[in-house]
């Protein structure tokens, strides 16, 4: 049993107003806990119904056939106004699309995952069961991002979650292709002469 006055007093009846003396010694939440009782106190006073703060009444609301509303308190509530980007997160996570919405937003968040220096020589082409197909301006750049593939990795994992893309397929620049149409024979191949 404590000797604490506030606990042994009745809870309906006002708190007792601090002196200034006593005011002047309380610090942090010793002060904040006595200044809110003497509101509840004076709340209570007045014959209002007041809680401990963990829940909001609820209420009906005249005109809707007994349905009854409650209403949200000072805290965050779902009914609150949310920010566009956590509503659509959230829809994502309903519907099951939030795998695919990271898979599109390593290819669309790309210069801001990678940095400008990489993503002005290399850019993503596409991603398929965790693997990212980059495709590098020369194949200078295509050993260097191959060399730091796991600092990639790194990155896009902090960017958009683990297990969106678990590797990386590098690629450099094309050659021009001879095959035309569908069909291809195997041979030698074009020469340095064609005489």
């Amino acid at each position: 049993m404590t000797n604490d006055p506030a606990e042994s007093r009745d809870p309906a009846a006002p708190a007792p107003a601090a002196s200034p003396d006593e005011l002047s010694r309380m610090r942090g939440m010793d002060l904040v806990r006595r200044t809110l009782e003497e509101a509840r106190g004076a709340a209570r006073s007045q014959g209002k119904d007041v809680g401990r703060g963990r829940s909001a009444p609820v209420r009906r609301v005249a005109g809707n056939a007994g349905r009854r509303r409650s209403w949200s308190g000072p805290g965050p509530d779902v009914r609150d106004p949310q920010l566009l980007g956590t509503a659509t997160r959230d829809l994502a996570k309903v519907r099951g699309w939030s795998s695919k919405v990271a898979e599109g937003s390593v290819l669309g968040r790309w210069r801001v995952v990678v940095g400008d220096q990489i993503a002005d020589h290399a850019n993503p082409t596409g991603l398929e069961e965790g693997v990212l197909t980059v495709s590098a301006e020369s194949t200078a750049w295509a050993t260097q991002l191959r060399m730091v593939q796991s600092q990639l990795l790194a990155k896009i994992a902090a960017a958009v979650g683990d297990g969106v893309v678990t590797s990386l397929k590098i690629t450099g620049p094309v050659g021009p292709s001879w095959r035309k149409g569908r069909y291809h024979i195997a041979g030698r191949g074009p020469r340095d002469t064609y005489g």
